[in-house]
């Protein structure tokens, strides 16, 4: 049996002359190792690029072909489509062989389900002698793929094989080209992992903006059976198939690896490092040199290598930063909602079906995803910044700081981040209100998805600031009663909210003491030193 492996050295990225124009010649039968590492420096340098969506992105001096798109036209897409656009684009303009799923079997909701989709066709693209019209078959692609097709059991066996396949958490199994999966609709694409093991990655958006973040529980963790999570593509192999006089590979069949045959295949993200053969991600418990961590930071531990040490001000400067760019990317969606004056239109008499997932104003103006992703960041922070805390002061040699004070070093380092993170909106008075980091993060629960509510709501002004809001009473009754919705860090979906539902009966399962986020409040109160005795190690 053939295993099939992704290992092998960086090569330059070259440009076939064969693929100057619109033509998709099949030069090779499989993906290689040279291959794989060309497709993520592609990824690594889009990734790296200023570019902010997906028409800047294939125009941008990142990309190597962007010459060679005479008769390719630009295209927007969401967040689902995206890895696959730079996948199957890499694939057209390097003559590699490409496949995807293009139908599934759902019971339900395929992109919310409880259960997972099957895979049920499949589309190759075959070059009969002629060649494949590559603009046709990259917008083929993007436009059959969706979030359901990412929603797979990672443990299938048989039938036609899902797209990707869960890799081991280790080094090099993780790196650009791998795909993240959040099972409430989210997709982005790894471009860059740190020695630190920092997993980076972009993502599209219904705005077709294209915005970039550090992997974390805003992704949150999903059972085997949904998929979520981090996903590498499955190799595949043209099989039965000629050369031409020419060298193109003509006809034959496309044919899929199995999870056994895949040298990095891995259940772990969902069943852990210890016994668990119900796959309940529950229940999963991960340890690495026999130190029991969380789920987050088993990832990075085993994505570095266990080279993951952390220097307190430097991991709260690196957050901060990311948390910004969210926040800053975050306003352009809110501002494009104000600019087409959605504030002043009635709000509907129910919120969508799904606010994750909705059309029309509610996907192009809203922002309950993005939000709720913030949140979670928000609260990671949190939760990060009091472990390492945690860990100093029981003196885990994890921890490098080398200072004397180390309260001082991150009270000092926040608030220098704060006023370098300041963010102002023009309220409906039209006069400035800037906004610092510190402010952002102490308002992250009042802040507004809704569109239909004016700027000082969707960035969660009180008191005076709020003043100048032209809300209606109904208005201000339906941002009152969504404050459950922005305080749970659940997203429930398949409920058309009304008003009163909201109010009352049906949303007392919704959230009301959301995770907390004021870290600049827990370094005021942690110790000024160490405790001159060594302390035992808090349990996690």
């Amino acid at each position: 049996m053939r295993v099939w492996a992704c290992v092998g050295l960086i090569l330059c990225l070259c440009v076939p002359a064969a693929h100057a124009e619109g033509s998709w010649r099949i030069l090779k039968d499989h993906w290689s190792a040279e291959d794989e590492q060309g497709f993520g420096k592609f990824v690594e340098a889009i990734g790296a690029s200023n570019c902010s969506s997906s028409e800047s992105c294939l125009r941008d001096p990142a990309n190597p072909y962007r010459a060679t798109d005479q008769k390719f036209l630009d295209i927007s897409v969401d967040c689902a489509k995206w890895p696959y656009l730079l996948r199957a684009y890499y694939a057209w303009k390097n003559g590699l062989p490409f496949s995807f799923v293009d139908s599934i079997a759902s019971t339900g909701d395929s992109r919310h389900s409880s259960t997972p989709n099957r895979p049920a066709g499949r589309r190759d693209f075959i070059d009969r002698g002629k060649g494949i019209d590559g603009p046709r078959a990259v917008r083929e692609v993007i436009d059959t793929v969706f979030s359901g097709t990412y929603r797979t059991d990672a443990a299938q066996k048989g039938g036609v094989l899902p797209d990707f396949y869960s890799p081991a958490l280790q080094p090099g199994s993780i790196r650009p080209g791998t795909v993240i999966y959040d099972i409430n609709g989210h997709t982005g694409i790894v471009y860059r992992v740190d020695e630190d093991g920092r997993i980076y990655y972009m993502d599209a958006h219904p705005d077709f903006t294209i915005t970039r973040s550090v992997y974390g529980a805003q992704f949150g963790q999903s059972p085997a059976r949904l998929g979520g999570g981090l996903k590498n593509w499955r190799p595949l192999q043209l099989m039965d198939a000629h050369a031409d006089a020419d060298g193109n590979l003509i006809g034959g069949k496309i044919v899929f690896a199995h999870d056994d045959q895949i040298a990095d295949f891995s259940l772990v993200q969902y069943a852990g490092t210890e016994a668990n053969p119900k796959l309940d991600v529950k229940k999963a418990r991960f340890f690495y040199d026999g130190e029991e961590l969380g789920f987050y930071e088993y990832v990075r531990a085993a994505v570095s290598g266990g080279k993951s040490r952390y220097n307190p001000i430097y991991e709260l400067k690196v957050t901060m930063r990311t948390l910004c760019n969210d926040l800053r990317d975050r306003a352009k969606t809110v501002d494009l909602a104000i600019s087409e004056n959605i504030q002043n239109e009635p709000h509907p008499s129910r919120l969508p079906d799904n606010i994750y997932d909705a059309g029309g104003n509610w996907e192009s103006y809203a922002t309950p995803a993005r939000d709720s992703r913030t949140r979670a960041a928000f609260a990671q922070f949190y939760r990060n910044m009091a472990e390492m805390i945690d860990l100093w002061v029981h003196r885990d040699p994890r921890i490098v700081y080398d200072g004397y004070n180390l309260k001082r070093d991150l009270l000092k380092a926040y608030d220098a981040q704060s006023e370098a993170c300041t963010i102002a909106y023009l309220n409906s008075a039209k006069r400035p209100v800037p906004m610092t980091f510190d402010d952002m993060l102490h308002r992250v629960y009042a802040m507004s998805f809704d569109p239909y509510d004016c700027i000082e709501l969707r960035w969660g002004a009180s008191g005076e600031e709020r003043e100048s809001c032209p809300q209606s009473e109904m208005k201000l009754r339906w941002y009152e009663a969504e404050q459950r919705l922005r305080n749970d860090p659940r997203r429930v979906t398949s409920v058309a909210y009304d008003i009163d539902d909201l109010e009352h009966a049906a949303a007392k399962h919704l959230g009301d003491d959301p995770p907390p986020v004021d870290v600049r409040g827990l370094i005021a109160n942690m110790p000024w030193q160490v405790p001159l005795e060594p302390m035992h190690p808090v349990g996690r």
